[in-house]
């Protein structure tokens, strides 16, 4: 198979977080909108071209007073910086479906690198579309104080409101264009 573009499959992917919550639970959510540039041959998925752009201001944690303070100066600042992308600089392999995908991730304005542990699900026909469909699962941790996301508040038992380290995870299904 040659290098093709592929496109994402809403109804069947999603990009989520979680976050631990006054260090003792975590809070969890995800972003509706989002859209990507894939160029991949799933024979040798090391040469690909991975390009992510999420509108920040789709962040739904089921909670609309915390989605309006994520989408605040105070965290994301969706006025300022509507979009977080993602843009893939290196990919290994590191067993027989699992990739270190590398790439610069900007969120507020600030870029820095961050590695995504990729595992490549599977490549199937879709029996509805007849669509070739790919599926794509991983996860990374970031810093959040890294990307300028310093808002906190004490908890009275000790300890903060929100951890820094943040634990992103994806599940995406791509249809193959011709």
């Amino acid at each position: 198979m040659a290098k093709s573009k592929w496109t994402v499959d809403a109804v069947h992917s999603e990009i989520g977080f979680s976050v631990k919550h006054m260090m003792i639970s975590k809070a969890k959510g995800t972003f509706e909108k989002y859209d990507a540039v894939i160029e991949a041959d799933p024979a040798d998925l090391t040469d690909s071209t991975v390009e992510i752009t999420i509108d920040a201001s789709s962040v739904n944690t089921r909670n609309e007073g915390r989605d309006d303070h994520l989408r605040s100066a105070d965290f994301f600042d969706v006025e300022n910086h509507p979009s977080i992308t993602f843009k893939a600089t290196d990919i290994k392999k590191s067993s027989d479906s699992n990739y270190d995908l590398t790439g610069d991730l900007t969120i507020r304005g600030t870029t820095k690198p961050v590695t995504v542990d990729v595992t490549f699900e599977g490549i199937s026909k879709d029996p509805m579309s007849g669509d070739t469909v790919a599926g794509f699962s991983g996860e990374a941790k970031i810093n959040r104080k890294d990307y300028g996301l310093t808002w906190n508040a004490a908890v009275e038992t000790g300890g903060v409101l929100v951890a820094d380290e943040v634990k992103i995870n994806f599940e995406l299904e791509l249809h193959k264009q011709d």
